[in-house]
């Protein structure tokens, strides 16, 4: 492809990703500039995806044929065939940085998984969903940085799961109106709380001790990815860091309701993203 087509597919790239952002580091006035198109065009990979996955009112059949032809074109590519510009830009943007493959097919099993699946029995099961949906951001968002530590990996992947698990944990109400539910239902069961209970949205002590233990989980993986801040440049520490912090308040929100997910939905506000951009500064060694 020649180079302006090429530019003219990044940019477009990061018009859409722009247009779409939530809790990716694409506008980020930290990121390199470099990586700028990079980081949009492999964000819009996933985005394209999760929508195939999730919008519209296409059946479960038809949902999987469109990602079964996702795949394929994500192979065409990787092989040197291209269905469209777009392709042969993520080609490109595969091979400049040497971003591992699996990382791409592990977002796209996640989304078939999101499919089919709409219970999670075991908190394994959760943690294995995470591994596939969230962790391949935090790799490649690294590969792209040129940093390859296996435990910089490591570290990456708590605080991917943590954000992840994070977002469920704010979300359970929007969720549950989509049927589906991310709580395992062993630990309902350990917490003698029944999906019976949790469909009607019936929220009690129970409820709540279930939600403190796994808030509790998800703030003990926060705590043990921030080593990944030892790997990091400064404006991807910066970013990360408040990253971070803006998980944790989320949690610390969900805490002052009195852990009533079922009922109420956290958010942050504007104040918040000021206080946690300015704990992320003062707070780096």
């Amino acid at each position: 492809m020649e180079e302006k087509k090429l530019k003219e597919v990044y940019n477009s790239a990061i018009e859409e990703a722009k247009r779409h952002y939530e809790n990716f580091p694409v506008v980020s006035v930290f990121l390199r500039k470099r990586l700028l198109p990079h980081v949009a065009l492999f964000y819009v990979f996933a985005r394209r995806a999760d929508d195939i996955a999730d919008e519209g009112n296409l059946t479960v059949e038809e949902r999987l044929g469109k990602l079964r032809s996702y795949r394929n074109a994500l192979s065409s590519a990787l092989s040197g065939t291209f269905v469209s510009p777009f392709w042969e830009a993520l080609s490109h943007t595969i091979s400049k940085f040497d971003l591992t493959p699996q990382y791409f097919y592990d977002l796209l099993h996640a989304f078939e998984i999101d499919v089919l699946k709409k219970r999670f029995d075991t908190q394994e099961e959760l943690y294995r969903y995470c591994r596939l949906s969230a962790n391949p951001v935090g790799r490649v968002m690294l590969e792209f940085y040129g940093i390859r530590s296996p435990l910089a990996f490591s570290k990456a992947d708590a605080i991917t799961t943590a954000l992840q698990l994070t977002n469920f944990w704010q979300d359970v109400s929007v969720d549950l109106q989509k049927g589906r539910i991310y709580l395992p239902l062993e630990i309902m069961k350990k917490f003698d709380y029944s999906e019976e209970k949790f469909l009607k949205k019936e929220f009690d002590f129970r409820f709540a001790e279930l939600m403190r233990y796994e808030i509790g989980l998800t703030e003990k993986m926060f705590r043990e990815g921030r080593e990944l801040l030892n790997f990091l440049p400064f404006g991807l520490k910066i970013q990360i860091n408040a990253t971070i912090y803006g998980g944790l308040e989320i949690l610390k929100k969900i805490k002052r309701i009195g852990f009533n997910v079922l009922n109420y939905r956290v958010k942050l506000n504007k104040m918040n993203f000021i206080w946690i951009f300015t704990k992320a500064f003062l707070t780096l060694e």
